[in-house]
This record gives C-alpha cells, sequence and structure tokens, in this order.
C-alpha cells in the first residue's frame, strides 16, 4: 500500500500519472451529461423554487413544543385559504414556520387566529412578517450585475497574468460549469433557492479560481519557453501539471469540505437554520464540483485550445519523433 505522500511524489516525478488530458472526451462528455440531466430535470419541474424573498409572501412563525405537527398549520391555513399552498417548515425542535403567499390585513388577522387555536398558543407569540416580491427582484438584478462585473474583471486579470485569453476562456468555462450543476441540482431536487443560496453561488467563483489558478500557475511553469521539454508534447506538459498539484487540490478540497459538511449537517439537522443550510448546501455542492472542473475541464480545455497553434504543432512533432525512437 502507497501512502498519499509517496503517491503525490510519484505523481510529482511522472513515475506514475492519470491521463486526464488524453481522456478529455470523456471528461468533456460525463460534464456534458450532468449539465444535461440537471437542465432538462429543472426544465421539466417547471423551474426553479424560489424563497419567499424572491416570490413575496407572508409568514407566520411560532413555538410549539417538541415534534410539531406540521398538518395543523396547513389545515389552519386551509381555514382562512382553502386554494392556498402553504409551506411549513419545522425550525429546529419546537418551532413551525408557515409561508403562504401574500395576504390582505384581514386574512393574516385570520390566520393568526386560526395558527393560534390549532396549536394551543397566544396570538400575540405568533410572529408575522411580510416581504415584497420587488425585494427579492433587486437582490437578483444585483447579483447577476456583481457575476457579470466578476466575470469580466476575472476574465481580464487571469490574461494578463497567464499573458494568454485562453486560460481565462478555460477558466470561465470551469466557472460556469461549477454554477450550471449547482443550480440545475437545486432546480432538479425541488431545493429551495433563497438569499442565502445566492450568496453560496457566488462564493463559489473564488473557490474555483483560487484552484485553477493554482493548477495554471504550475502549467504556465511546465510550458513556459525554454521550460518546455522537448520529450514531452504541450498536452502531456499539461497533464504532468495538473498530476503534479493533483494531490494539493484533493488536499485543500477535503480541508475546505470538512468544515462546510459539519456548518451542513448542523444548520440541516441540528438547528433547523435555514440560513446556515442554503448557504452551506449550495458551497459544499459547488466546492465538490470545483475540484472537478478544475482538474477534468479547464486543465483538458487549455490544452485543447491551444493544440492546434503553429509552434505547438511543431513542438508536439518534434517530441512524437523523440519517443518514437
Amino acid at each position: 500500500m502507497f501512502s498519499l505522500r509517496e503517491i503525490g511524489n510519484k505523481l510529482y516525478t511522472g513515475e506514475r500519472s492519470i491521463d486526464v488530458v488524453g481522456r478529455a472526451k470523456l471528461w468533456f462528455s460525463i460534464s456534458a451529461l450532468v449539465i444535461i440531466v440537471a437542465v432538462a430535470g429543472t426544465a421539466l419541474r417547471g423551474g426553479f423554487t424560489f424563497g419567499i424573498e424572491f416570490t413575496g409572501g407572508s409568514q407566520f412563525q411560532l413555538t410549539v413544543g417538541e415534534n410539531p405537527n406540521q398538518t395543523k398549520a396547513v389545515d389552519a391555513v386551509h381555514e382562512v385559504l382553502p386554494n392556498s399552498t402553504p409551506k411549513v417548515t419545522v425550525v429546529g425542535d419546537a418551532d413551525i414556520r408557515v409561508q403562504t403567499e401574500q395576504v390582505s390585513g384581514k386574512e393574516s388577522r385570520e390566520i393568526r387566529n386560526a395558527l393560534a387555536s390549532a396549536y394551543g398558543v397566544k396570538e400575540s407569540a405568533i410572529n408575522t412578517s411580510f416581504i415584497g416580491a420587488a425585494w427579492g427582484q433587486d437582490v437578483t438584478k444585483q447579483a447577476l450585475i456583481a457575476l457579470i462585473v466578476f466575470l469580466i474583471f476575472v476574465s481580464l486579470v487571469m490574461a494578463i497574468y497567464f499573458r494568454t485569453w485562453k486560460m481565462s476562456v478555460a477558466a470561465l468555462v470551469a466557472l460556469l460549469h461549477d454554477l450550471i450543476i449547482t443550480a440545475g441540482i437545486y432546480g432538479l431536487t425541488g431545493l429551495e433557492i433563497t438569499p442565502a443560496a445566492v450568496i453560496g453561488f457566488l462564493t463559489i467563483l473564488g473557490y474555483s479560481l483560487y484552484d485553477t489558478v493554482v493548477v495554471f500557475d504550475k502549467i504556465r511553469e511546465n510550458t513556459a519557453k525554454g521550460h518546455l521539454s522537448e520529450a514531452l508534447t504541450f498536452g502531456q506538459a499539461v497533464n504532468l501539471s495538473v498530476n503534479q498539484t493533483l494531490v494539493r487540490s484533493i488536499n485543500t478540497s477535503v480541508v475546505a469540505l470538512l468544515p462546510v459538511a459539519s456548518i451542513l449537517i448542523i444548520g440541516a439537522f441540528v438547528l433547523g437554520a435555514g440560513t446556515l443550510r442554503d448557504i452551506s448546501l449550495a458551497l459544499f455542492l459547488g466546492l465538490f464540483f470545483g475540484v472537478y472542473s478544475t482538474i477534468f475541464v479547464a486543465s483538458p480545455l487549455y490544452a485543447l485550445l491551444r493544440s492546434k497553434e503553429p509552434a505547438i504543432v511543431k513542438h508536439d512533432e518534434k517530441a512524437l519523433a523523440i519517443q518514437s525512437k
């Protein structure tokens, strides 16, 4: 049995190698299949499920004791709004949160009265809040503006730093890959998209880029003029770079995923804290797919984008001739 350190050393020296670049079509096919399933599943379900912060509505929250009965809340709302489809959530061990469409002041009082009667609590103990859809629309607009500005800025910085726009393209494709799949899982499973989840989506971008930049920096080092080995094709040099940073990427990802997983478990199953659950779930999915996209999407795509350049073609022909001897 090899230790992780021994495996890392063998990958770094090229003694052992995972053919990432050579199997690019396989990785691209896997990503395309996952994206198609996520997008198609979201479409078949009728789109994303947005939280009350985006759709607008009324919310009622009360403490009812351990093991709260959610059916009572649904029945109480139906007494006032027979055609409503309320969303009832257990928060922690003893709280019930009821969300409905926007209701009038009279309907709100009637729902509070019905909930108080159903659970045997005082009407004054029920917290009521109203959220307009305009607030959610403004948040969505600002998030999209931030995303576009971020992508443009990152593209320029990466193009200047790596001295090639093709690395920027590969990195952005990997970013979009992560966002589409993460959002697609939300749509496919019907998970609610809240402002906390949107924050998680945007946070994914920073981590995914960090991992990509680390790998690309090694690729630049191994493929720079005067450093590219005559015995290796450009694709093989890129593949060596990926293998040399593979263990580091895995270790960094595990270190990041463990605390996020802890927050997700505590937020979702222990505290019942919706905000913690929403942001940590988006982060967990994004971190996981971010590692995959850096290794199996961004790096092979960069090698593919440069494979037809005259200088690269000439170098590869010389390298293959050396290898055939």
